[in-house]
């Protein structure tokens, strides 16, 4: 299993999917994040009020996104391709599917298609779904084999009723929950995020625990993240 992320900002792989990304890397499997902007326009607040300049911003947030994959245990690629707004280009897409045909992921996580308060969000997710298409045509002029069907998981938005958001899927982080806390820790240009995220993956975690079969005995302190799959499940029994 391979897992690739495609995330619009330095920290929304972050918030959203730290948990999943530990996991993976935990049991030995290659996780690998693709970064399309440090968020330095738009989620960098701090450091605009600090008089910081743009190139100092788009450093300091590419350490904090660095360190943090360096806790999670991924790879960590940046396109710098610019926040607020990021543009969907043809140039930005190729890019991207070439990083699907190199790391050749058996799972895909990236964001929520709707997002009224932050188009970069679906502008990244849209990009993911066309990247991923492309890279399985045998005839798209990019390096390596062309790609299966990898499932793809939305991550959960910062404010999901409003994105339409509709979690089937809930992954129990509890077991790496301590390594997404100091992920989070690596970005103090967004500490607000913290205490939000931990909140967060204790709801998630009260669902994960009703929704589980009794006999799993899972901890009273389980915590969650929350997906929503995109394409059908393919499966010879159902469970």
């Amino acid at each position: 299993m391979t897992l690739l992320v495609v995330s619009a900002h330095a920290g929304d792989f972050v918030w959203r999917a730290a948990g999943a990304i530990a996991l993976a890397t935990s049991r030995g499997r290659r996780a690998k994040v693709l970064c399309l902007s440090f968020g330095e326009r738009g989620e960098s607040a701090k450091a605009w009020r600090e008089g910081r300049t743009l190139d100092e911003i788009k450093k300091i947030r590419r350490g904090e996104a660095e360190n943090a994959a360096g806790v999670l245990g991924a790879e960590i690629e940046f396109l710098d391709a610019g926040d607020y707004p990021l543009q969907e280009t043809p140039e930005l897409v190729d890019r991207m599917v070439r990083v699907y045909r190199e790391v050749n992921p058996s799972v895909v996580l990236t964001h929520q298609l709707a997002d009224p308060y932050n188009g970069d969000h679906p502008a990244a997710a849209r990009m993911a779904l066309q990247a991923r298409v492309l890279a399985q045509a045998i005839g798209y002029d990019a390096p390596g084999e062309p790609l299966g069907a990898p499932p793809v998981f939305f991550f959960e938005p910062h404010q999901p009723e409003q994105c339409d958001f509709k979690p089937n899927v809930l992954l129990d982080i509890t077991e790496v929950f301590d390594t997404k806390r100091k992920a989070m820790e690596c970005l103090p240009a967004q500490q607000h995020m913290w205490d939000y995220y931990t909140d967060l993956a204790k709801r998630r975690g009260v669902q994960v625990k009703r929704n589980a079969a009794p006999n799993l005995g899972l901890p009273h302190h389980t915590m969650g993240e929350a997906y929503m799959r995109l394409y059908p499940q393919v499966t010879g029994e159902l469970a």
